[in-house]
Order: C-alpha cells, then structure tokens, then sequence
C-alpha cells in the first residue's frame, strides 16, 4: 500500500498545520482568507476540467493550499466567535442575572456549576450581557439547569499561571468559553424556574435520571461512582484515590468514556447479526439503527473527542458492511479528525483528542506486527493475546506523550488490562441491561447487585496492581524532539518489511541527529550555578543549583501551591522534588544564605548579592520565554525570576 492510497491521511496535516498558525498569530481578516480560498478552488477547477498539461505538482498543490488556508479560516472563525461570546463588563458589574446550565457537583467545601450570564447591572442600570462563570455556591437547596438566579457582585477572571510548566487552567476553560468564576456562598437567589423543562436541558435531566437510576440499584458507593463514569461518562464525582489507583495502574481509559465503550456498543448491537440470515433490506434498516444509537450514547456521554472519533469510524464501518466493501481504516480514522477538527479547531490542542488518535493509529499499526510474535493455540489464548497486543500497541504509540504531560508510566499496565478491559466489557454488559430494565423491581435489584459486585472486584484487583513494587515510574520526562524520535523509531519497525530500508534509515538519523543536538546544546547552556525564584501572593520559594546539588528554601509558599505549581517545573528541569534545605540566617525580616552569598529581605522580596554579582537575571514567563531584568539587586513580585551566577 502506498501513502497515496490514503487520501485523508494526506489531507489532514495540512488541515492541522493552518489551525497551529492561526492559533499563535494575532487575529487574520476573514474576508481575505476566504476570498483566496475561492480563487485556488477556481484555479484548480480550471486545471482538472480544462486538461491543460500542466505538472501534477500544480495542482496539488492548489488543493493543499486550499486546506491550509481552511484550517485557518476555521480557526480564525472560532477565534472570533470565542471572542463575542463573553463581556469583559462582566467583571465590573455590582450584580448580574444568569441561567443554570448544569447540575451540582460537590466539591470539599461547595456545590460547582455552570451559569450562563443574561443581564448585569451597573452604574447605568440593568443591560443585556453574556458569558459563562463557573460557580460555587453553598445553598440549601441544589441548583437545577433552567433556573435564573441574582448574584451579588462581579464574578473574577480566571487567572493565568503564574510559573513555567503549571498548568493551564485558564486555557483549557477558555477553549469552553469560560472565562469567569465566582465564590458566591450563600450570597444569591434564585428569582426563575419556570424554564426547567425547557427542551434544550433535555440532556442533562435524561443524564440526571439515569445517574439517579445507578445510585438507586448499586449499593457500593465506590461502585456506583465506577458505574456513573463507565456508563455515562461522568467522573466529576469520582474520588482522588480511586483516579489514582486507575491512573497508576494505566486503565484510567476506562473510566473516560472512549472508543473502548464506543466499541463494547458496537459489539453489542451487532450480535443479533451473528449467526442469523437477514434479507438485504432488514439488515441495511438495522444496521441504520446501529448507527443511530451509537450517535445517541456519544450524546448521553457528552460528546467528547474519542467518542465522536470511535462513533464516527463505527458509524463508516458499518456503511461500508452495507455496501458489502470494507474501507480503509487509515482513511476512516483520518476522516474523523478532519470532521471533529473542523467543527472545533481548538481540539487539537486537547489531550484526550491527541491520545486517542494516538492510541488508534498505535494499534492499526503496530498490533499486527506483534500479533505475529505468538500463535496461540486455543481461543482462549487467543483472546488474551488479542487483548495484549492491543495494550502494547497503544502503550507503545502514546507513552511519550503520556510522560510528557503526566510524567508516568504504568509498569503493570498490561496485567491490569488483560483483567480490567474484559471485566469492563461485562460490567457494561449489565449495566446496559439494568438500565433498561430497572422499571423491572426484583430484576432491576439483581441487575444492580450483579454490576456492583463485579466493579468492585474490578477496584479490588486495580488496588492490588497499584501496591505492588515498582508499579509507578514517577518523575519521567522527555523533550520534544525525544518524543519525535520515538514516534519515528516506532514508524521504522512497523514498516521495516516492506518499506524503503534506506529512506527509513535516514529518516531515523536525521531525528537522531535532531535529538542529540538538542541535548547537546542544553548541556552547552547550562550555567553552573543558577537561582530560581518562585513568588505568590502567600510566600516564595527559593531553588539554588550549585553543580549537581540542589537546595531550596520556602518562606511560606503553601504545600499544596508547590505541588500543584512548582514541581512541574522541577519535573522538567530534573531538579528533585524535595531538594536539600539551604542554609539561612535570620535577621527579622533579612535571610542571609552564606553558601550562596546573597540575602533576601522577606518583606519586600527584595534580593542583595553582596559580593557575588549574577551574571544574568531574567523574568522568567509562563510560556517559558525570558525578560532580562538588571543585575543590580531583584525584587521578585509574583512571578518566576532566574538568576544566573
């Protein structure tokens, strides 16, 4: 097969690639982008119909430029559209109206949701306004999609990050056009209900009754969470230990709802196919239902980026079985991301989205190749090989990007998975069945007894993968090109046979050669003695390298601040996470650090170096990038400082 075979694979990049420059380029007219998207469409048309003679280079290139060029119009259109959908006066308002667009979900100290803004009201009086905030409120009584309620005073934006390498939250809200959020206690109240069973809110009450359903028939509480986020797709109320037991053990992917449910569905409907002859028309009409029930559990399951990929590609196959032709899954998979990325650009950007397609591609191509490792000789064996070649292959293709954001890996991953994905299966099995007949009293009982007891053991064997030695590799990192050379390597063997060996060949060296001068020049540039200043509104931490010794000193800076903010930092930069406590001396408010031969007054966050002046100080921002600062002495205000000696 050639690349050429492919024709979605070769049109996607280019689609992706006009995406990534709009969303780092300020904003682009609209009117011109799509005026030249017209003028290639024309000159291409003319080139195909006319059968001028010219290079197939021509209009290739035409029909590539067209997708770049539509990958960014489609962003520059989100852009916008993001950009009108909230009111900066929202932030300097005195009170504001707003609709209920969720159901509560506890939180250690309140209720979350999400409200859509109507009206604020300011020095002028009421106007009309717009914008989501999320809240946090601690009423009596819960707040139900539909309602309109009055808040007192103006909600705050949602900080960027203050250090390198934290997280984003503020981004990967905006990309849900959120932009606000507001502590409001007990301090508003609810003026409209009469819009609860509106048709819109259809969603969330059929979710609702459902999730009403499972705590209803399933006893355990650990269960009942297990079976909320499997079969509806709902993890907000999942507890910490029981995400972390999942994610240590790498089958977090089940409780995301994934192209795996997706898949246990599309098992499911077709069995009555299995070993029954239909007419041509019956089987093409029930097929049509296969595909419309796939669509309405993605819609019960919140619409997420591997759910529409695995829907849309089941939805194709099962086209195709109408057709009596099978197509490409290249092609079908390929497919999809042109579809999701259209419809939202910005979810390229998202991790779920990257996973999962990493995940498939691994399996279309590496599990063939590892399935030819072993021929087992009974079904049985069989089966569980299947399932194994399955994990390595998506382990394989999604680990360097799992590192580089989570810097873990799962050592046990394949012996939690050979149990976790087949009990999963029939978890799903009945939790399907109790669903539909949980009107029935003693069978819906049953049922509920039946999906408990097996998810439980399911959490009991996850536990027990977790606490075995070794079972976590923490604080792993990888660069960039790293993770391309492994992406790379990956490609050169599972194409070894028939491939071009020699274009293969070089293709991995000049990746090789890429990585190596990358680590290279990190070593070149790295000074040999460095001090980074973390400063937040309730302290500051202070980590000195000296060599290949670390030592650090906190002045106050929150436990839970440095987890969540500063060791990610660390994580990056191979510094430990508790560094050796540097050695101060403490005059009031004045630390002197002897060692390292500067003071720090805590008061102002002023630095002094004495005798020994930096070489270089620098703001560092959150995206990495660097300001100088002057060298004479530093006051760090809320931010990330570098000091180089």
């Amino acid at each position: 097969m050639r690349f050429a075979d492919f024709p979605f694979l070769r049109y996607l990049p280019f689609l992706v690639l006009g995406v990534l420059l709009s969303q780092d380029s300020p904003l682009i007219p609209v009117a011109p982008l799509a005026s030249l998207i017209g003028i290639f469409w024309v000159l291409y048309a003319y080139l195909i119909f006319a059968k001028r003679k010219v290079s197939k280079l021509v209009p290739a290139a035409l029909a590539y430029g067209m997708l770049f060029l539509l990958g960014v119009l489609l962003s520059e259109n989100q852009k916008i559209r993001r950009g009108e959908s909230v009111d900066i006066k929202l932030g300097e308002c005195d009170f504001y109206l707003a609709r209920v667009e969720k159901y509560d979900v506890p939180k250690p100290n309140s209720l979350e949701n999400l409200v859509e803004v109507i009206q604020i009201k300011d020095s002028t009086g009421w106007i009309s306004s717009k914008g989501k905030v999320l809240v946090y409120h601690r009423g009596a009584d819960p707040l139900i999609p539909g309602q309109v309620i009055l808040v007192k005073k103006c909600p705050e934006p949602i900080p960027p990050p203050l250090f390198p390498n934290e997280f984003d939250y503020s981004s990967f809200l905006a990309r849900k056009d959120i932009h606000f959020r507001h502590f409001i206690g007990n301090d508003f109240r609810i003026v409209d209900s009469t819009a609860q069973g509106a048709p819109r809110f259809w969603l969330q009450r059929t979710r609702k009754q459902l999730a009403a359903v499972i705590d209803e028939l399933v006893p355990n509480p650990e269960s009942r969470q297990i079976a909320v986020a499997l079969l509806l797709g709902q993890k907000e109320t999942l507890d910490r230990e029981i995400r972390e037991a999942y994610a240590k053990t790498g089958t977090m992917h089940i409780l995301a709802v994934s192209g795996l449910h997706v898949g246990i569905i599309y098992a499911i409907l077709l069995f009555p196919l299995k070993g029954i002859r239909t007419k041509a028309r019956s089987r093409k009409l029930y097929l049509i239902l296969v595909i419309l029930l796939i669509w309405l559990y993605a819609v019960l399951t919140g619409f997420s980026p591997s759910v529409v990929r695995a829907a849309t590609m089941f939805s194709l196959l099962t086209a195709g079985q109408m057709r009596e032709r099978k197509p490409s899954s290249w092609n079908i998979l390929a497919f999809s991301a042109l579809i999701i990325i259209s419809m939202d650009p910005a979810v390229i950007f998202e991790v779920g989205f990257q996973l999962s397609y990493l995940a498939v591609a691994g399996i279309l191509l590496l599990q063939p190749i590892i399935l030819k490792w072993w021929l087992p000789p009974n079904r049985i064996l069989e089966y569980f090989w299947q399932i194994t070649a399955v994990s390595l292959a998506a382990q394989l293709a999604t680990f360097p990007l799992s590192i580089l954001y989570f810097h873990i890996f799962p050592s046990y991953f394949l012996i939690a998975n050979l149990v976790i994905i087949p009990l999963s299966f029939v978890v799903m099995n009945a939790g399907i069945v109790m669903l539909a007949l949980s009107w029935v009293p003693w069978l819906g009982k049953v049922l509920g007894l039946s999906v408990s007891g097996l998810i439980w053991l399911q959490n009991w064997f996850t536990r027990v993968v977790q606490d075995l030695p070794g079972g976590n590799l923490e604080r792993l990192t990888i660069t960039f090109w790293g993770m391309l050379l492994i992406w790379v390597l990956l490609f050169v063997w599972a194409n070894w046979e028939w491939g071009d060996r020699k274009s293969l060949i070089y293709l991995a060296l000049v990746l090789f050669l890429l990585w190596s001068g990358d680590r290279l020049m990190r070593e070149v540039s790295r000074p040999p003695a460095e001090l980074l200043v973390f400063s937040g509104e309730k302290g500051v931490l202070l980590d000195f390298r000296a060599g290949g010794q670390h030592f650090s000193w906190n002045e106050n800076l929150p436990p839970e601040q440095i987890s969540f903010s500063i060791d990610p930092n660390r994580i990056a930069a191979h510094r430990p996470q508790l560094p050796e406590s540097a050695l101060a001396v403490r005059e009031g408010k004045v630390l002197s650090f002897p060692l390292f031969g500067y003071q720090f007054e805590a008061g102002r966050n002023k630095f002094l170096w004495g005798g020994r002046r930096p070489l270089l100080i620098e703001r560092v921002l959150p995206d990495g990038s660097c300001e100088p600062l002057p060298i004479d002495s530093l006051i760090a205000n809320n931010g990330a400082f570098r000091v180089v000696f």
